[in-house]
C-alpha cells in the first residue's frame, strides 16, 4: 500500500566522518587533503578544541598541550575555538573565541593562531587589544587575502549576540587588529518583527527552562570573500539578508567608518537563514540553510540554487572548499542544545561531516 509523498533528498551528500563526543562546528581541508574539526565549549566535555581527523580517529591538534589552557586568559593555548581556516598558502589559523559558554572576553583569550602544517607547530599568535576584542566579543569565523600588505590580511566576524557587532581586519605581519562596520545594521541580528525563523517545524527562539522565549541575537556570522578578493560578503545569523563590502576600504586603517560603511552593498533577501558562508573560485558563493536542511549556491549573476538538501543536515554550520573538488560541511544540530528546547537536549549523537562535489577549488588570494 502506498503511503503520502514525503520530503526527497536532493544532490549528492557523501558521509565523512561522525563524531559521538562534543558537537563541532568549524571544519577545514588542507591543500594535501588533511582534515582539522573544532568544537567550542558550549557545555559539552570537550577534550580537545581542535583535532585533526586521522584514519578515522579525532587526534587533538597541533597537540594535547595547545588543547589544555590554563584560563581563559592563556594566550599560549586554545580556550575554546569556533572556527578553523587553512589558508592560500596552505597554513591552518586557529581562530579561538577565548569565550566557553559565551562569557565575557578577557585579554590573551581571544586570538589568532597559525599552525605550520608542514612541522604541526604553532608559528604564530596574534592577539587582540581590548577595544578591539571587546568584552563582548565572539569570534565566530575569518577569511584571508594574502595579497594585502607585507603578508596578508584577515578578516573576522564579531557575532556577539549582547555587544556591538561588526568585522576586525587583522594585519598578518604586525599583528595589528581593528574594527569595521562597528555596530553597522547590516552587521546585526533582525528583530522578530521582520524575521522569524523555523526550524524542524518550530520558531527557532532562545527558550530558557524558566522564564519567556526570546529572540535569538547573534549578529555578523557567516563570511566569504570574492574570488576577486574586491568583495566581503557577510550575514548576520538572525537575518536572511546578504552584504557585501569593499575589502579595499576594510584592509586601510586610514579609510574613515562612514567611508567603509558608504561602500556595503545590501546584496538582497538570501531566501533562507544562514550560519556559514563559503566562496570558490568560479565567482559563486555557497550559504547554509539551517530551516531547510540545506546548502545553496549563489551564481555570479545573483541566482540561487539548491546544491544540496538532505534530512542529515540538521543544522549545517560551517563549510570548506577543498582543492579536491569537494565541499565540506558540518552538521551539528545547534538547534536542539538545552537553550532553545526550554532546558532539554535533544541532540542525538553522532553528528556529520558530509561533502558533496562541486568541481570547483577554494578561493586562493595570494602573491
Amino acid at each position: 500500500m502506498n503511503g503520502p509523498v514525503g520530503d526527497e533528498p536532493m544532490g549528492e551528500l557523501e558521509l565523512v566522518h561522525t563524531f559521538t563526543g562534543p558537537m563541532p562546528t568549524g571544519v577545514s581541508v588542507s591543500h594535501r587533503g588533511r582534515i582539522f574539526v573544532n568544537f567550542p565549549k558550549w557545555g559539552d566535555e570537550v577534550p580537545a578544541t581542535v583535532v585533526e581527523l586521522r584514519d578515522g580517529r579525532e587526534m587533538p591538534y597541533p597537540d594535547q598541550a595547545w588543547n589544555d589552557p590554563s584560563g581563559d586568559d592563556d594566550a599560549g593555548a586554545f580556550v575554546s575555538v569556533q572556527s578553523i581556516v587553512v589558508d592560500p598558502a596552505d597554513r591552518l589559523w586557529v581562530l579561538d573565541t577565548g569565550s566557553p559558554m559565551f562569557q565575557p572576553t578577557k585579554p590573551g583569550g581571544p586570538k589568532l593562531v597559525r599552525i605550520d602544517l608542514d612541522t604541526d607547530t604553532v608559528a604564530q599568535v596574534i592577539t587582540f587589544p581590548v577595544d578591539v576584542a571587546l568584552p563582548t566579543t565572539y569570534l565566530n569565523d575569518v577569511r584571508f587575502d594574502l595579497r594585502r600588505g607585507e603578508a596578508g590580511v584577515a578578516y573576522i566576524t564579531d557575532s556577539a549576540d549582547s555587544g556591538p557587532n561588526g568585522i576586525i581586519v587583522v594585519d598578518l605581519a604586525s599583528g595589528a587588529s581593528w574594527r569595521r562596520l562597528h555596530d553597522h545594521p547590516s552587521t546585526k541580528a533582525e528583530p522578530l518583527t521582520s524575521f522569524r525563523p523555523v526550524v524542524e517545524g518550530r520558531p527557532f527562539l532562545e527558550r530558557p527552562a524558566d522564564g519567556p522565549p526570546k529572540p535569538v541575537s547573534m549578529g555578523s556570522d557567516g563570511i566569504a570573500i570574492s574570488a576577486d578578493g574586491d568583495r566581503l560578503y557577510y550575514c548576520p545569523l538572525a537575518s536572511r539578508r546578504l552584504h557585501s563590502v569593499s575589502t579595499e576600504a576594510l584592509a586601510d586603517p586610514g579609510v574613515t567608518q562612514e567611508a567603509v560603511a558608504a561602500t556595503v552593498v545590501d546584496e538582497g533577501d538570501r531566501g533562507t537563514a544562514s550560519d556559514g558562508l563559503e566562496s570558490d573560485d568560479a565567482g559563486r558563493l555557497y550559504l547554509t540553510s539551517y530551516e531547510h536542511n540545506a546548502v545553496l549556491r549563489r551564481l555570479p549573476d545573483g541566482e540561487y540554487e539548491t546544491l544540496v538538501h538532505d534530512p542529515r543536515l540538521l543544522w549545517p554550520d560551517t563549510m570548506s572548499v577543498a582543492t579536491d573538488g569537494y565541499l565540506y560541511v558540518t552538521a551539528n544540530q545547534l538547534h536542539r542544545q538545552p537553550q532553545y528546547q526550554r532546558g532539554k537536549d535533544l541532540r542525538r549523537k553522532p553528528y556529520a561531516l558530509f561533502r558533496t562535489r562541486i568541481d570547483a577549488g577554494p578561493v586562493l588570494l595570494r602573491r
